[in-house]
């Protein structure tokens, strides 16, 4: 058996005074996020690697993010809209940088704004019809080293009705981006119709100086006191002899590789579910987000008949207020390991749950290339294959943005990518007195594993255990186990999905 990673990685050696007193300057508080120094080479930010070592395996179409946008009112001034995504582009270094390989491992390297302008095809086209083109637009893998990560085109429906769509790889934004990218869209749109510049204001900080800083405050792996190091044995010690991976009931096995093509379900719970689930939460000292978590956990082992299940979600990584505004891929993914062996009941779990997840937000810089290396399992097998995240709607959401005489609202692309085998994206909402009025969004899964009738089954079990646990379930682990759909195949023996 190999030995704990932590022990492979990380000998124990005796400290020189000026050893311990430069591993006291490392865990006081870090530097603040400012105005890097430019290096002569950018590597990526930890939260690009997996989706550049995705490309890198042929898996760049699977991380293409596409949205869509109607923009309808006055008539929509084409020259003036294509203006102001070259004005966003020039505002937003990431839309302008490319990825190449060097010997030295990916860098980054922002284009010239004068060279990186893309061209912004206008297509006639009708209103049903467009599902299918905005499939077929967003389904071209990017040349990350060579080309810029981003493509427009504006689908005109009449001359008061466009669709502005947009295809950016997800190494270059997250979810979060879609807020102030729309926002500067629209505010360079009305500059560029009365024909000026945009007049915002500069941005605190760019990705750049994001980049740079985090890899300041994380340290260098081969420094056994960084931060870097330290989370990388938290991950590597909490995640040695998990079961991966796990046996989930799929309908076909898939031993080519498999594109990310997938299907969805639509989940809803009420505002009644919502307040409950709030309050238990409070009871407890959690959060729904860890409710909901415990409920994922429990669907998973049923699914699995495994009682040591490890499940993921996402981290934003924007907790400094000064990346608000920024565009570029901040998010990176945690694992969370749950043991329901070792819970009597429901109490327990969601206290184990609690813990676990705190622990994971406390360590969120560990990529997933870089802990797959170190971990002792076959690196084909994927880090987690279920994940779960949860988002609290914005008072003002990016999807519907109204000004200069138009409204701009999102649009479904009918684009649906499952890079996971079991993918819950959901969202809690509350009205303007803050109480709660409902959580939902997407379960999505791949149909070359899933059939639509597995995929709602364990809908229906998911639905089930957080109600269950809304209304004040406390009793044992093992009857909400027991059931589950049946197992069609012992293993899909499909390759690891990519980024993982």
């Amino acid at each position: 058996m190999s030995p704990p990673v932590a022990a492979r990685t990380s000998p124990v050696v005796r400290r020189k005074p000026a050893d311990v007193a430069e591993f006291l300057q490392i865990i006081a508080e870090p530097k603040p996020l400012r105005h890097m120094r430019r290096a002569p080479r950018i590597p990526l930010a930890p939260a690009q690697e997996r989706m550049w070592h995705a490309a890198a395996a042929g898996y760049s179409a699977d991380w293409n993010v596409a949205r869509a946008f109607r923009i309808r009112g006055q008539a929509v001034n084409i020259g003036a809209l294509i203006a102001a995504i070259d004005d966003v582009m020039r505002r937003h270094a990431p839309l302008r940088t490319c990825y190449p390989a060097t010997a030295h491992g990916p860098i980054q390297v922002v284009m010239d704004a004068d060279v990186a302008r893309i061209e912004v095809a206008v297509v006639d086209s009708f209103a049903g019809e467009l599902t299918e083109r905005l499939a077929e637009f967003s389904g071209d893998a990017f040349d990350l080293a060579t080309e810029v990560p981003i493509r427009a085109r504006v689908y005109r429906l009449g001359a008061r009705d466009m669709v502005l769509a947009l295809v950016v790889h997800h190494i270059s934004l997250d979810g979060a981006s879609i807020g102030p990218l729309l926002r500067d869209l629209v505010t360079a749109y009305g500059a560029r119709t009365a024909r000026q510049a945009p007049a915002w204001p500069p941005l605190p900080v760019d990705y750049i100086d994001y980049t740079l800083w985090k890899h300041e405050y994380l340290g260098a792996y081969e420094d056994p006191c960084s931060r870097a190091s330290t989370q990388l044995r938290y991950w590597a010690n909490n995640l040695v002899g998990r079961p991966m991976p796990l046996e989930l009931p799929y309908d076909r096995t898939s031993s080519v590789r498999r594109e990310a093509a997938g299907d969805l379900v639509q989940v809803q719970f009420d505002a009644d579910v919502h307040r409950d689930l709030l309050c238990r939460a409070r009871r407890v000292g959690s959060s729904v987000f860890m409710m909901l978590q415990t409920a994922f956990a429990v669907s998973v082992a049923a699914f699995a008949k495994s009682s040591d299940v490890t499940v993921a979600t996402a981290v934003s990584g924007r907790d400094d207020p000064l990346l608000a505004d920024i565009v570029g891929n901040l998010a990176d993914d945690v694992l969370m390991r749950i043991r329901l062996d070792r819970a009597a009941d429901m109490t327990e779990l969601l206290e184990q749950v609690r813990r676990v997840a705190l622990a994971a937000f406390a360590n969120p810089d560990t990529s997933n290339p870089r802990l797959l290396r170190c971990l002792p399992q076959d690196p084909s097998h994927p880090l987690f294959q279920a994940t779960l995240i949860l988002q609290r709607a914005e008072a003002d959401p990016p999807g519907a943005v109204t000004g200069r005489g138009l409204t701009v609202t999102e649009v479904p692309t009918g684009v649906v990518r499952a890079k996971h085998d079991l993918e819950f994206g959901l969202t809690e909402h509350y009205d303007h007195t803050g109480a709660p009025t409902g959580i939902n969004g997407p379960f999505l899964y791949p149909t070359a594993l899933f059939d639509r009738d597995t995929a709602e089954r364990f809908v229906e079990k998911f639905h089930a255990t957080v109600r269950l646990i809304a209304t004040g379930y406390d009793g044992p682990l093992s009857p909400l186990l027991d059931s589950a759909p049946r197992r069609r195949s012992r293993r899909a023996g499909r390759p690891r999905p990519a980024g993982c």
